[in-house]
């Protein structure tokens, strides 16, 4: 089954994809060096969506981040749903909480008993259940742009060490600004193993 990961940036959501199971082929409009898998330097709004089983997309999500300091950026999201409804295959949309999704589910890395929590939206083309976070009083690592300078001293901050970043998110071939703007791959694979289960029951 061939995925087309729009907006994939540095390939956290492509990574869970192709450990369920896809052949993953990422675009964006910008360079992206370090994406594992196939990729295009395209502009995600006009990239043929034709030849996919199915689509995620993660639109730039700043207009709806609480930690936005202007209106300057690009609402993309309800024109990134109209393309993918008129796709005709399942897809899946990811953004901040805040973004205005209309159905689908949020994940959190408490899920998947990773060190951050990073909760995040994802709407899909198909019912999803939500595993339940398992938040246990203790404050998450916070991957921002933001990072402290000595790698692994996290005993004064929740902010972890730039150099530490990466392995935290799962995503050891990237770099600190990468992973700021990343999906767990854990999450997508989790998406992704029940996609893969509803199309290959269709």
């Amino acid at each position: 089954m061939r995925l087309l990961d729009l907006f994939c940036k540095a390939g956290g959501a492509a990574m869970g994809y192709h450990r369920a199971g896809f052949e993953v082929v990422g675009v964006d409009i910008e360079p992206q060096p370090h994406y594992p898998f196939e990729f295009h330097q395209a502009d995600a709004m006009t990239y043929p969506l034709e030849g996919f089983d199915a689509i995620h997309a993660s639109p730039p999500c700043q207009a709806y981040t609480s930690m936005r300091h202007s209106d300057d950026h690009p609402d993309l999201y309800g024109a990134t749903r109209d393309r993918l409804l008129a796709s005709g295959v399942p897809w899946v949309i990811e953004n901040v909480i805040g973004a205005p999704y209309h159905y689908g589910l949020i994940l959190c890395g408490s899920m998947f008993d990773l060190q951050i929590r990073r909760h995040r939206n994802f709407e899909t083309s198909w019912l999803m259940f939500q595993p339940p976070c398992h938040h246990n009083g203790e404050r998450p690592y916070t991957i921002t742009g933001k990072g402290d300078t000595k790698a692994g001293d996290f005993k004064h901050s929740r902010h972890p060490a730039k150099a530490d970043g990466p392995r935290l998110m799962g995503m050891p071939w990237a770099s600190w600004d990468e992973v700021t703007q990343a999906v767990p791959p854990p999450y997508t694979y989790y998406i992704g193993c029940q996609l893969l289960k509803m199309l290959y029951a269709t």
